[in-house]
C-alpha cells in the first residue's frame, strides 16, 4: 500500500501508483480506502487528484460508516464533488451495505 502524494493528475503517475490498475492487477484489498474512493471519483479537480479527494473525505468524516452517513449537501461544501460524484459514492456505499446484509443473513 503506498502512502505517496503526487502533486500532477494520476494519468501522469507511474502506472504501478495508480488505484485503478493496482485494483486489476492485485486486487481491491491491496488499496486503501482512499484509492478506492478515489476510483469511484474518477477525475480530480485543479490542484487535487481524485486520491486528495478521497484522503479529504476521510479526513472530514473519519470512517466510511460516518461518510455512508452523511447528508449529500456536506459532499457538496468539497471541491471537486458534483452532483454525478457524490451519487456514486452514495451508491457504492449502498451497494455494500447491501451485500453485507445477504451475506448476514
Amino acid at each position: 500500500m503506498s502512502n505517496k502524494v503526487y502533486e500532477r493528475a494520476i494519468t501522469s503517475w507511474p502506472e504501478e501508483d495508480r488505484p485503478r490498475e493496482k485494483l486489476l492487477k492485485y486486487g481491491a484489498h491491496i488499496l486503501s480506502n482512499a484509492e478506492l474512493l478515489a476510483i469511484l471519483i474518477r477525475t480530480g479537480v485543479e490542484g487535487s487528484s481524485a486520491v486528495d479527494l478521497g484522503r479529504e473525505l476521510l479526513r472530514r468524516f473519519k470512517t466510511l460508516r460516518a461518510l455512508s452517513a452523511c447528508d449529500p449537501a456536506e459532499l457538496r461544501e468539497i471541491k471537486g464533488l458534483s452532483t454525478a460524484k457524490i451519487a456514486q459514492i452514495k451508491a457504492a456505499v449502498e451497494l455494500g451495505q447491501q451485500s453485507l446484509f445477504q451475506f448476514c443473513r
